[in-house]
């Protein structure tokens, strides 16, 4: 595993002599702009193994994604090169179909210290809910970012993360259009404790998440990928182009159902992946 290869990966050719702020910040930029969050494995007859070589081989020599075990340990590897104080954290997803948080932790992600500051870095959770910079760890404060707004709230060490949801529109409607009724509300990410993991700590999740169920990453092939002005998102057939802030609070979203042959062409036109063996969606 080597360093210089991962920045290869990922585009980036900056300096990183220092572990600050700003160089943690184009790193986690270029990681999620070439790192797609996927689960495709799972429906290509593949097993996603919690091992960082196997997911080093996986993402940076074989060009593909991974999920958030999977990428949030590969960047965990490669700040820990750099030299930056970093832990991971455990966090449990809101599920909106069940309106509740999971009991279970079901989600990685990072906790950096610099100059005294923590920041939580998660390039593990795609979509619309991606963050597209660090975010500082501070309770009740608005975090404008291109996505939309973040924030953390604190009750007696539990953090909560959440969004400020933006209208969407699409074209082919004659109004815009939002997932729930009201605008400007909240759509809750997940939540999370200050207690340090160790990666075996999720080795079980991993497992469990390949078996058979109901749960979502198994019911969908799913890949996403951040862009300079939005996100691509490969659900089944379905390919949704969204990009930010098309009009005042509002995003522009354009879906496309393909065929077999588009979802291949797709996986490497738009998120440059070439798959082994034969998708499933």
């Amino acid at each position: 595993m080597n360093i210089q290869e991962y920045f290869a990966r990922i585009s980036y050719n900056d300096s990183h002599k220092v572990a600050d702020l700003q160089t943690l910040t184009a790193i986690f930029q270029h990681h999620i702009q070439a790192i797609p969050f996927e689960n495709l494995s799972m429906h290509c007859g593949e097993t996603i193994e919690l091992d960082l070589q196997c997911t080093y081989n996986k993402i940076v020599r074989k060009k593909r994604g991974g999920w958030c075990l999977e990428s949030n340990h590969l960047l965990f590897w490669a700040l820990q090169e750099l030299g930056y104080d970093i832990c991971i954290l455990g966090g449990n997803s809101y599920d909106p179909a069940k309106k509740a948080y999971t009991t279970e932790i079901n989600h990685i992600l990072l906790k950096v210290v610099i100059n005294g500051n923590s920041y939580i870095v998660d390039v593990g959770f795609g979509g619309p809910y991606q963050a597209w910079q660090p975010l500082m760890l501070v309770s009740g404060k608005d975090q404008p970012q291109i996505p939309g707004i973040f924030r953390f709230t604190e009750d007696n060490g539990t953090w909560y993360f959440e969004k400020v949801k933006r209208k969407h529109y699409i074209p082919e409607q004659s109004a815009p259009f939002s997932g729930t009724p009201e605008v400007g509300n909240i759509r809750k990410i997940y939540t999370f404790t200050l207690e340090p993991r160790h990666i075996n700590d999720f080795q079980e999740l991993n497992a469990y998440l390949q078996v058979p169920s109901d749960n979502i990453l198994q019911k969908k092939s799913i890949c996403t990928l951040q862009t300079t002005e939005g996100l691509y998102v490969l659900v089944g057939w379905t390919f949704t182009d969204m990009k930010y802030n098309y009009m005042e609070d509002t995003d522009l979203v354009q879906i496309t159902t393909l065929t077999d042959e588009e979802v291949e062409k797709t996986l490497k036109d738009k998120f440059n992946i070439v798959l082994e063996n034969k998708l499933v969606p």
